[in-house]
């Protein structure tokens, strides 16, 4: 019989896949004719900052050493106010679909950080994962034209912020990845998102007298109730809940579910439809992701 364990964190990934698939569209539906982004960034942050505190009232406190509030700071503002500003700032002008494909270039771009500054080893084929990646992502970029476009004020610009929402989240992963290794999960979680709200409260509290609450539809406070308690709160711990028996390259493995989810609800919700420059980048990115993340352990079997 299979590993109990191992199935229920198998499908707690494809929840937050699921989770995370669905909040392209969702968000994209918000924005920006009832909320703009930056105020739906301090919204999500300021209330996952509440549930993240509530949820550890009672438990043990973990004091951070002295030494590790600067990279805390740094993993907040990485991981919590530039990752999610960019990302927000690009969907609200590209379209669901081209953000979700651009997205899986994460793990790439994780392994050139890792790379950079943690010294991991680079192998040839990883190095041409990584090119053709890129490629990918900057041709979904311009949309098969020239890069002269890209900081058109259109869904080229949009699609640019996600690449570099996608760079800010490798760079907090890099960040990150000590203290998770110091500290429980939750206390590191609670620290960075109250660290990312400081740097996020200048950019958003100048968007919120614009959100008009009384003429809002009962379905986009649904809405942005789902981005702040599902795509914020319940995945972050559904996340660390699946990284108690699965290691972290089977978590990032689930990232690359993404874009099926999202291209579905796209359609269904009437949000956006594919297109060839969409196809021909998906497969250059995951030709990438396939050379620098499982090459090596396909060669090896």
């Amino acid at each position: 019989m299979a590993d109990l364990p191992k199935i229920k964190a198998h499908l707690a990934l494809v929840a937050v896949a699921l989770i995370y698939g669905l909040n392209y569209s969702i968000a994209k539906d918000v924005m920006p004719n009832f909320v703009q982004p930056r105020a739906f960034i301090l919204l999500r942050v300021s209330g996952a900052v509440l549930l993240f505190f509530a949820l550890t009232i009672g438990m043990k406190k973990e004091k951070i050493q002295k030494a590790d509030w600067p990279r805390i700071i740094a993993a907040g503002f990485f991981g919590v106010a530039a990752n999610q500003l960019l990302f927000f700032e690009g969907l609200n002008i590209t379209t669901p679909i081209s953000a979700a494909v651009i997205m899986t270039t994460n793990p790439i771009m994780v392994l050139s950080l890792s790379a950079i500054f943690l010294k991991a080893p680079l192998t040839w084929p990883r190095i041409i994962g990584i090119a053709l990646g890129i490629s990918g992502a900057l041709y979904l970029i311009s949309q098969g034209g020239s890069l002269n476009s890209i900081f058109n004020e259109g869904e080229s610009l949009g699609n640019l912020l996600v690449m570099l929402n996608a760079l800010s989240y490798a760079s907090y992963l890099v960040v990150v990845k000590p203290l998770m290794s110091r500290y429980r999960p939750f206390t590191v979680i609670k620290w960075v998102f109250l660290a990312g709200l400081l740097f996020v409260l200048p950019f958003g509290l100048g968007q919120m007298p614009e959100i008009n609450w009384s003429a809002m539809p009962a379905k986009v406070y649904w809405e942005i109730s789902f981005v702040i308690i599902g795509t914020t709160f319940f995945a972050y711990l559904l996340n660390i809940y699946a990284l108690k028996t699965v290691s972290s390259t089977t978590v990032s493995f689930y990232i690359y579910l993404q874009p099926l989810v999202a291209t579905a609800a796209a359609i269904i919700l009437g949000s956006d439809q594919p297109n060839r420059h969409m196809f021909l980048a998906a497969a250059l990115i995951f030709l990438g992701v396939y050379l620098v993340s499982f090459y090596r352990r396909s060669k090896a079997q």
